[in-house]
């Protein structure tokens, strides 16, 4: 009993160590985008397409084979009828079974199936690319969602830490005004000053949950409450991407972006298409076969007596007269169209108007494409120079601070002016993490143009 009793205290403390390592993990970047690219609605419904073009496939490829049926009836006839035995109508029931096979193959149309499966191939190339596109900018926006809680993270801290310091300050006013070495107004903006600090931090944690909230919600991950990602410490360093000449960045971005591997693609499907519609102007060869016998279930004649009354006997057995009933029926079929109310014609206006605007897309895909790279390398080299000044100005702004402090703390500064300098610091801090993160992600973007992985740091 006593080894039992261990037992199920050993299998309860792994179960709530692993329960625990379950609620405690913290994402990383890349664990965040495999799962997001798994998981993601959006992406799944683009392999949804992806599987019903496979599906197309199939068909234009059972296009090619021949099509083959089988047929069988059985039937009963009841009222007045010729009896075939003797000619004469009688009110009678008669019963027959009939059964057939028959085939068609299509020997020529147009090239029709060949294009058919030609297209079909391209369209399995295009949801592919449709695909991995979802899959991209999936990662940018998980990339961006990541960056977003780094950065309310480093800026809870930063408002903490202020809210942290100016208590001490209104401990130390209190004490001051208890002394009478200084006046209680001063006291007061001291409050109002850690008031305010609260708000921020309150400010600062709906900030962060919101954006784990956004990220879970992204990823698909329904226990959001527990979701956490890894503290990871990204440098806003140069990149050697950067180095690179913008028409370096814009031809790479050409021959590795599926947005214009699926401009093309589409448009190939739309030159199918249009072949596709050409062809139904030229004449189709079908062949044909068919295979049918009956059965009947009345009587037959077997002779005639002396004053020429018939004969009569039973049906022959059925596989008898399946037998001696078969048929055959085969050829080959010739269609020419001629007038089928422009309906051959309006088709193939309508897909060359669909191939045009293809061209033209692609030619705008291409424009997009080196429009955002251009804006990508221009919100990066912004994103850099709006970095550079806030350290700038955060080293202003600490150096200010600290000499506030030794002022106030010799009483040559009031708590008004002094928490105005703490607040300017403060705000200095927290635009030098906005712009350190906003600067990360741009540069990201310019490199996941060239080429490299949003992942890879």
């Amino acid at each position: 009993m006593k080894k039992v009793a261990i037992k199920l205290i050993l299998m309860g403390l792994c179960f709530v160590g692993f329960s625990a390592f379950a609620q405690n993990k913290k994402w990383t970047l890349q664990e965040c985008v495999d799962y997001a690219i798994k998981n993601n609605i959006s992406i799944k419904q683009s392999e949804l397409d992806l599987e019903t073009t496979t599906i197309g496939k199939k068909a234009a490829i059972g296009s090619f084979l021949p099509s083959f049926n089988a047929n069988a009836s059985h039937s009963w006839n009841i009222g007045l009828n010729q009896n075939i035995t003797t000619g004469l109508l009688e009110n009678q029931t008669t019963q027959f079974t009939s059964a057939g096979l028959n085939s068609n193959v299509t020997i020529y149309n147009g090239l029709q199936n060949q294009n058919r499966l030609r297209k079909a191939n391209l369209s399995i190339i295009a949801a592919e690319y449709q695909v991995s596109k979802m899959k991209d900018d999936i990662s940018l926006n998980v990339a961006n969602a990541f960056l977003q809680i780094l950065f309310n993270k480093e800026n809870l801290k930063v408002q903490k830490e202020q809210l942290a310091y100016d208590e001490k300050q209104q401990k130390k006013s209190e004490e001051l005004v208890a002394a009478g070495v200084v006046a209680r107004g001063d006291l007061l903006d001291v409050k109002a000053t850690v008031a305010l600090d609260k708000q921020k931090v309150i400010a600062a944690e709906n900030n962060l949950f919101l954006s784990n909230l956004s990220l879970a919600q992204l990823l698909q991950i329904e226990d959001f409450k527990t979701f956490e990602i890894a503290d990871v410490d990204y440098q806003a360093t140069s990149s050697a991407t950067m180095l690179e000449s913008p028409e370096n960045i814009v031809e790479k971005a050409k021959q590795n972006r599926v947005e214009l591997k699926i401009a093309r693609a589409n448009l190939e499907v739309a030159e199918k298409d249009v072949k596709i519609a050409k062809g139904a102007f030229q004449p189709s060869l079908m062949g044909f076969y068919s295979f049918s016998s009956r059965v009947s279930y009345a009587d037959r004649v077997v002779g005639f007596t002396t004053n020429g009354s018939p004969i009569l006997s039973g049906p022959l057995p059925f596989f008898d007269q399946f037998s001696n009933n078969k048929g055959h029926n085969f050829g080959v079929q010739l269609n020419i169209p001629i007038l089928n109310g422009f309906s051959a014609k309006n088709n193939l206006d309508r897909f060359k108007i669909a191939l045009d605007r293809s061209k033209i897309n692609e030619k705008q895909a291409v424009l997009d494409l080196e429009r955002n790279v251009y804006t990508a390398i221009t919100n990066a080299k912004s994103a850099l120079n709006a970095y550079d000044a806030a350290v700038a100005a955060f080293e202003a702004r600490k150096e200010a601070f600290n000499y506030a402090k030794e002022k106030y703390a010799v009483g040559m500064m009031n708590s008004f002016d002094f928490s105005q300098s703490q607040t300017l610091f403060t705000n200095a801090q927290s635009e030098v993490l906005r712009t350190k993160y906003d600067y990360i992600f741009k540069v990201k973007i310019v490199e996941f143009y060239f080429g490299i992985p949003i992942t890879e740091k």
